[in-house]
Protein backbone atom coordinates (compact mmCIF):
# COMPACT_ATOMS: atom_id res chain seq x y z
CA UNK A 1 0.00 0.00 0.00
CA UNK A 2 3.07 2.71 0.80
CA UNK A 3 3.46 2.38 -3.36
CA UNK A 4 0.29 3.19 -4.14
CA UNK A 5 0.02 5.92 -1.26
CA UNK A 6 3.27 7.59 -2.92
CA UNK A 7 2.21 7.15 -6.51
CA UNK A 8 -1.38 9.04 -5.56
CA UNK A 9 0.45 11.22 -3.39
CA UNK A 10 2.74 12.02 -6.51
CA UNK A 11 -0.25 12.46 -9.20
CA UNK A 12 -2.28 14.85 -6.41
CA UNK A 13 0.79 16.63 -6.45
CA UNK A 14 0.80 17.69 -10.09
CA UNK A 15 -2.88 18.67 -10.29
CA UNK A 16 -2.50 21.32 -7.11
CA UNK A 17 -1.81 24.63 -8.21
CA UNK A 18 0.11 26.66 -5.68
CA UNK A 19 -2.36 27.96 -2.50
CA UNK A 20 -1.26 30.79 -0.50
CA UNK A 21 -2.31 30.39 3.56
CA UNK A 22 -6.59 30.44 4.26
CA UNK A 23 -7.00 28.75 0.86
CA UNK A 24 -8.76 25.62 -0.91
CA UNK A 25 -8.94 23.96 -3.87
CA UNK A 26 -11.28 20.91 -5.35
CA UNK A 27 -10.21 18.85 -8.64
CA UNK A 28 -13.32 17.68 -10.59
CA UNK A 29 -15.50 14.89 -9.02
CA UNK A 30 -14.31 12.25 -11.43
CA UNK A 31 -11.51 10.78 -10.18
CA UNK A 32 -12.43 7.17 -9.78
CA UNK A 33 -12.46 6.82 -13.36
CA UNK A 34 -8.98 7.58 -14.23
CA UNK A 35 -6.16 4.96 -14.24
CA UNK A 36 -3.66 6.85 -11.87
CA UNK A 37 -6.55 6.44 -9.20
CA UNK A 38 -7.30 3.14 -10.27
CA UNK A 39 -6.45 1.02 -7.20
CA UNK A 40 -7.87 3.35 -4.64
CA UNK A 41 -10.97 2.93 -6.63
CA UNK A 42 -10.53 -0.79 -5.76
CA UNK A 43 -10.03 -0.33 -2.43
CA UNK A 44 -13.13 1.73 -2.17
CA UNK A 45 -14.99 -0.40 -3.46
CA UNK A 46 -13.57 -3.81 -1.27
CA UNK A 47 -13.97 -1.35 1.79
CA UNK A 48 -17.84 -0.42 0.31
CA UNK A 49 -18.56 -4.25 0.29
CA UNK A 50 -16.84 -5.26 3.60
CA UNK A 51 -18.88 -2.41 5.13
CA UNK A 52 -22.16 -3.68 3.47
CA UNK A 53 -21.52 -7.32 4.79
CA UNK A 54 -20.95 -5.84 8.71
CA UNK A 55 -24.45 -3.59 8.23
CA UNK A 56 -26.18 -7.08 6.92
CA UNK A 57 -27.43 -5.13 4.06
CA UNK A 58 -28.09 -7.17 1.15
CA UNK A 59 -27.93 -5.10 -1.81
CA UNK A 60 -23.92 -5.75 -2.96
CA UNK A 61 -23.94 -3.53 -6.11
CA UNK A 62 -23.19 -0.20 -5.12
CA UNK A 63 -20.67 2.39 -7.55
CA UNK A 64 -18.65 5.58 -6.89
CA UNK A 65 -21.12 8.28 -7.98
CA UNK A 66 -18.04 10.94 -7.41
CA UNK A 67 -14.39 11.20 -6.81
CA UNK A 68 -12.72 14.26 -5.93
CA UNK A 69 -9.41 15.56 -3.95
CA UNK A 70 -9.36 18.72 -1.74
CA UNK A 71 -6.39 20.35 -0.74
CA UNK A 72 -6.82 22.96 2.39
CA UNK A 73 -4.15 25.05 2.99
CA UNK A 74 -2.78 25.81 6.18
CA UNK A 75 -5.23 28.43 7.89
CA UNK A 76 -8.17 26.46 5.98
CA UNK A 77 -11.14 24.80 7.35
CA UNK A 78 -14.41 23.14 5.64
CA UNK A 79 -17.88 24.10 6.92
CA UNK A 80 -20.22 21.60 8.42
CA UNK A 81 -22.10 20.05 5.21
CA UNK A 82 -23.65 16.32 4.39
CA UNK A 83 -23.92 14.73 1.04
CA UNK A 84 -26.74 14.18 -0.98
CA UNK A 85 -28.31 11.76 -2.97
CA UNK A 86 -25.84 9.25 -1.52
CA UNK A 87 -25.80 6.08 0.62
CA UNK A 88 -22.41 6.47 1.80
CA UNK A 89 -19.47 8.86 1.61
CA UNK A 90 -15.81 8.71 2.88
CA UNK A 91 -12.12 10.17 2.84
CA UNK A 92 -8.68 8.59 2.27
CA UNK A 93 -6.19 11.34 3.73
CA UNK A 94 -3.34 11.24 1.65
CA UNK A 95 -1.37 14.26 3.53
CA UNK A 96 -2.07 15.56 7.19
CA UNK A 97 0.17 16.43 9.89
CA UNK A 98 -0.08 17.28 13.54
CA UNK A 99 -2.69 20.74 13.68
CA UNK A 100 -4.59 19.03 10.54
CA UNK A 101 -5.30 15.65 10.95
CA UNK A 102 -8.91 15.48 12.22
CA UNK A 103 -12.65 15.77 11.32
CA UNK A 104 -15.73 16.77 13.24
CA UNK A 105 -18.87 14.76 12.77
CA UNK A 106 -22.10 16.26 14.08
CA UNK A 107 -24.85 15.32 16.40
CA UNK A 108 -27.86 14.73 13.63
CA UNK A 109 -30.28 15.22 16.46
CA UNK A 110 -31.82 18.73 15.75
CA UNK A 111 -33.02 19.20 19.87
CA UNK A 112 -29.12 18.37 20.93
CA UNK A 113 -28.90 22.33 21.32
CA UNK A 114 -32.06 23.28 22.86
CA UNK A 115 -30.92 23.07 26.60
CA UNK A 116 -27.91 22.94 27.02
CA UNK A 117 -26.49 22.73 30.59
CA UNK A 118 -23.01 23.62 31.39
CA UNK A 119 -21.04 20.22 32.00
CA UNK A 120 -18.13 19.75 34.11
CA UNK A 121 -16.48 17.31 31.04
CA UNK A 122 -16.84 16.92 27.75
CA UNK A 123 -17.55 13.50 27.13
CA UNK A 124 -19.17 11.51 24.21
CA UNK A 125 -22.82 11.40 26.06
CA UNK A 126 -22.58 15.09 26.53
CA UNK A 127 -20.73 16.40 23.21
CA UNK A 128 -22.74 17.55 20.11
CA UNK A 129 -19.78 16.28 17.60
CA UNK A 130 -17.40 13.58 17.98
CA UNK A 131 -13.67 14.69 16.53
CA UNK A 132 -11.92 11.87 15.05
CA UNK A 133 -7.83 11.77 14.42
CA UNK A 134 -7.19 10.92 10.72
CA UNK A 135 -3.34 9.91 10.09
CA UNK A 136 -2.20 9.90 6.52
CA UNK A 137 -3.25 6.52 5.32
CA UNK A 138 -6.61 6.30 6.74
CA UNK A 139 -9.78 5.44 4.52
CA UNK A 140 -13.05 6.58 6.79
CA UNK A 141 -16.58 5.68 5.76
CA UNK A 142 -19.58 7.32 7.25
CA UNK A 143 -23.07 7.48 5.84
CA UNK A 144 -23.70 10.36 3.93
CA UNK A 145 -26.43 12.15 5.71
CA UNK A 146 -24.15 12.92 8.62
CA UNK A 147 -22.88 16.44 9.00
CA UNK A 148 -19.22 16.40 8.90
CA UNK A 149 -16.51 19.57 9.09
CA UNK A 150 -12.74 20.34 8.75
CA UNK A 151 -11.88 22.97 11.70
CA UNK A 152 -9.18 25.41 10.43
CA UNK A 153 -5.97 24.40 11.45
CA UNK A 154 -2.60 25.47 10.96
CA UNK A 155 -0.05 23.53 10.29
CA UNK A 156 2.96 23.66 7.86
CA UNK A 157 1.79 21.57 5.01
CA UNK A 158 -1.22 21.38 3.44
CA UNK A 159 -3.99 18.65 4.20
CA UNK A 160 -4.50 16.62 1.40
CA UNK A 161 -7.82 14.29 0.50
CA UNK A 162 -9.94 12.36 -1.55
CA UNK A 163 -13.48 12.30 -0.89
CA UNK A 164 -15.83 9.95 -2.52
CA UNK A 165 -19.73 9.43 -2.65
CA UNK A 166 -21.38 5.70 -3.23
CA UNK A 167 -24.74 4.59 -3.69
CA UNK A 168 -26.69 1.87 -4.72
CA UNK A 169 -26.30 0.72 -8.51
CA UNK A 170 -29.60 0.18 -8.43
CA UNK A 171 -31.35 3.49 -7.76
CA UNK A 172 -28.79 5.12 -10.25
CA UNK A 173 -30.33 2.61 -13.29
CA UNK A 174 -33.99 2.82 -12.18
CA UNK A 175 -34.91 5.83 -10.35
CA UNK A 176 -32.44 8.70 -10.67
CA UNK A 177 -28.16 9.67 -11.01
CA UNK A 178 -27.45 11.75 -7.70
CA UNK A 179 -26.71 14.98 -8.29
CA UNK A 180 -22.54 14.17 -7.51
CA UNK A 181 -21.06 13.44 -11.31
CA UNK A 182 -24.22 13.96 -13.01
CA UNK A 183 -23.46 14.22 -16.89
CA UNK A 184 -24.00 18.00 -17.49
Amino acid sequence: MALVERSLKEYLYALIPGLKVGQSWQSSHDLHRLTELEELAQCINSTAASVLEFLKIDCRDVEITACWATVNAPGRGHAAHAHPNSYFSGVYYAQTQAGADTINFHDPRSQMGVIRPPVTELIAANADQALVRVPDGTLLFFPSWLQHSVDTKYSEKNRISVSFNLIFSEYTEQLYKPLWGRER
